[in-house]
């Protein structure tokens, strides 16, 4: 779930933090970094011409949040929608357990704005809904990491509004999970 990545990065000091301690200087990240682990090496420093901020090359190792694929979590419910279940882990918020990933057969209920799974039991059946803030247990199936550093005009097309609004809403990282197994699901259908 946690990996320490070694990285290097080029980073730019300007002149009015130059007197901030070096080892101090925040990088961008990989995965959901948690926090800087250490700094191993930093390479002589630059100033180029035109630019009075020092550019120094520097080696770090930083706490990364990166479940594996297959490697199976506990978070909790955050809401629900028709696209499937949003999962928080408290420190991160984006994982999506889409309908078809649930235990069969599952429904969404627009009434109760929840998702249940209709489980039978000697010819009767249950629903055993998936209330907000519930501790649920998923599988890690996919990851996507969506690049969301802006960008510049390019000439060949303009932007519309509606694609910069959609463009703004994506996350840089979302887990994809699952819980069509027997053991997963909400903690509470497995503890009674």
């Amino acid at each position: 779930m946690f990996v320490l990545v070694e990285m290097k990065d080029t980073v730019r000091i300007p002149p009015w933090l130059f007197n901030i301690k070096f080892n101090d200087a925040v990088v961008h990240n990989v995965g959901l970094c948690i926090a800087l682990w250490d700094i191993t090496k930093i390479e002589d420093s630059f100033i180029f011409p035109g630019d009075g901020a020092s550019h120094s090359i520097v080696h770090f190792r930083y706490i990364v949040y990166r479940p594996f694929i297959d490697e199976v979590l506990t978070g909790k419910t955050k809401s629900c929608s028709k696209e499937g279940v949003y999962v928080s882990m408290g420190f991160f918020d984006d994982i999506l357990i889409p309908a078809d990933a649930m235990q069969h057969p599952s429904r969404f209920d627009d009434k109760e704005q929840l998702w249940a799974w209709s489980y039978e039991v000697e010819e009767e059946k249950h629903d055993l809904f998936m209330d907000i803030g519930e501790e649920i247990r998923f599988r890690v199936v996919d990851e996507t990491f969506v690049d969301t550093t802006p960008t510049g005009p390019d000439g060949t097309s303009v932007e519309t509004s509606d694609n910069s609004d959609s463009e703004s809403k994506k996350s840089p990282y979302t887990i994809v999970g699952s819980i069509s197994e027997p053991g997963l699901g909400l903690l509470s259908w497995w503890n009674s």
